[in-house]
Parts: structure tokens; C-alpha cells; sequence
């Protein structure tokens, strides 16, 4: 596996590959503490791993994950997996709406390269992919500028709990109720309109935190009541499956939702949350994959 992941690194970083490597091995021989120097590289060597093996996209599509997957690492090293195992090749235009693409290592894959992407967020970000045919297109995600049934694919990864919250560490200055410790719903107003714009047979999914309501300001927790405001919409328009992740302290475990519905978040920004578990981040993630009629 490690020859594996030293040839993903050669191919998608050429130049950086010494010096990444040199990060990697030194946040490993420290213990793998996270957010600690050389966390991101590590992270992405673990998520450029993943996405290469035929083992681990299979147990994704199987519903059961290796013991110990992800030991350290945050939500992202499941929601990508999660994503591209159900990707379908054949369909042509899809939309990012949250970013989330944006990065060589996502934008090489092999899913990606006949499909037509458009990202799209608030405001433009420090790195964009032009030259590879990426279209980026800018504003609120409340309020999409695509016409009806426009995408066959529409992936919402890690995106809705920010919406309506505090941005501004993010460069947004945006009204919003992140100082407040109540529910927003504003995201709902996202939901029906990624469903608006994605055509008959297309296929939405979404990925956010879940489990007991929580208000990071720049985030929320979503818990069941929120999720269910999520599902009576999507019920009337199509059919979902659920699944549910949760990290523990031997990794990641795809479990039931009531296994979920009592995980708390880790913020790594004012240390609330933290535990003796190693988690990164979220604790417990919700995915959501919707067929619309």
C-alpha cells in the first residue's frame, strides 16, 4: 500500500513529492497528532489512497469498511470515497456546489474526465483549474442562476451546515445567525434547489455532520429533526438511501443512524469537543444519495 501511495504522489505532485514525503514521514514518526505539521499531506496521501484501491471503493459500495480505516483523519477521508464509489461514468454535466472539487488531486481522477464540471461558491478561491475545462460560476447557493433540470450529477459534499452561518473565516462577509445558538433552517432553501436544477434519473449527494445539535458559528450540527426536513422533501421528488459514518478511536465505521444521532463534533478552531479519541473533526457523518423521478 505504501508503494501504492508514493506512486499516486509522484504522478498528481511531481515537484513537491520530496519534501511531502519528508512531512508525511515526520507526522507519522510524532505520533499523527491532527492538525499538527504535516497533517494535510498525510490526509491527502491517505484520500489519494483510497480513491486508487479497487479494495477499499468496493468496501464503500458494500457497506463495510476495513478495521481501522481513517484512524486520525477527518470526515473527508469517507465523504470522497463515499462520493466517487456511486459516481455514475455515463452521465455528462455535473455540478459542485460547495468547491470541494477544487484540487488537482480530485480534478485528475479518472471519474471526473469526460464529465463536464461546474463549481460552484460564494467567491472565487485563491486556485482555480481553467486549463482543465473546470467552469466556475459564483453566488449563493439559495438561489442558483441554472434552469431547471440542468445537471445529471449534483454533489453537496460538507457545504449545507455552513450556510446562514459565520463565513468569515472563509473571506465572506455575509449576514448571518452563527452567534446564535439556534437552529438555522436556510438550508432548506439550498436542498430545494439542488433539486431543481438536477434532471429526471440525475442523482444528488449530499454529505454533512450529524448526530446531537451543535452551533460551531462557522458551522452546524445537523441532528434528526434537521435531516428529517431533508427526507420530506426528497421523498416527494424521487427515492434516497441513507448511509452513516462514525469515527472512533480504531477509525471510521459506516453505522445505523441511531448509532449516529449521539456523536459530537471536534472544533479544532476552539477545542470544544475534543476528546481522547484522536478525532479530527466531526464524529459523525450523514450521506445521502437521491434519485430523482
Amino acid at each position: 500500500m505504501k508503494k501504492i501511495a508514493k506512486k499516486i504522489y509522484r504522478t498528481l505532485f511531481p515537484v513537491r513529492y520530496i519534501s511531502e514525503q519528508q512531512k508525511i514521514e515526520s507526522y507519522i514518526k510524532k505520533g499523527r497528532i491532527p492538525w499538527s505539521d504535516g497533517y494535510p499531506n498525510y490526509k491527502w496521501m491517505s484520500i489519494n489512497q483510497s480513491l486508487a484501491s479497487q479494495t477499499i471503493m468496493d468496501a464503500f459500495r458494500n457497506n463495510k469498511l476495513p478495521d481501522g480505516f481513517g484512524v486520525g483523519l477527518d470526515e473527508r477521508i469517507v465523504e470522497y470515497p463515499w462520493i466517487f464509489s456511486s459516481l455514475k461514468e455515463s452521465s455528462k454535466r455535473l455540478l459542485d456546489a460547495g468547491s470541494t472539487f477544487n484540487c488537482e488531486a480530485i480534478l485528475n481522477l479518472k471519474e471526473l474526465k469526460n464529465k463536464e464540471l461546474i463549481i460552484y461558491t460564494f467567491h472565487p478561491e485563491s486556485v482555480s483549474f481553467n486549463e482543465k475545462k473546470v467552469s466556475y460560476v459564483y453566488g449563493d447557493l439559495r438561489e442558483l442562476p441554472f434552469k431547471n433540470g440542468w445537471f445529471e450529477d449534483v454533489v453537496c459534499q460538507s457545504t449545507i451546515e455552513h450556510i446562514d452561518m459565520d463565513n468569515s473565516m472563509y473571506g465572506y462577509d455575509l449576514a448571518h445567525s452563527g452567534e446564535t445558538k439556534a437552529k438555522s433552517y436556510e438550508y432548506i432553501k439550498v436542498i430545494n434547489e439542488l433539486v431543481r436544477v438536477l434532471c429526471s434519473k440525475g442523482s444528488l449527494r449530499i454529505t454533512f455532520p450529524y448526530g446531537k445539535f451543535e452551533n460551531h458559528g462557522f458551522f452546524q450540527q445537523f441532528d434528526s429533526e434537521m435531516l428529517g426536513k431533508i427526507t420530506d422533501i426528497l421523498l416527494n421528488k424521487g427515492s434516497y438511501s441513507l448511509a452513516f459514518f462514525r469515527y472512533f478511536k480504531d477509525g471510521w465505521k459506516i453505522v445505523s443512524q441511531a448509532e449516529c444521532d449521539s456523536s459530537e463534533s471536534y472544533n479544532p478552531h476552539t477545542g470544544i469537543g475534543k476528546g481522547d479519541d484522536g478525532a479530527a473533526h466531526c464524529r459523525g457523518i450523514c450521506c445521502i444519495n437521491f434519485n430523482k423521478s
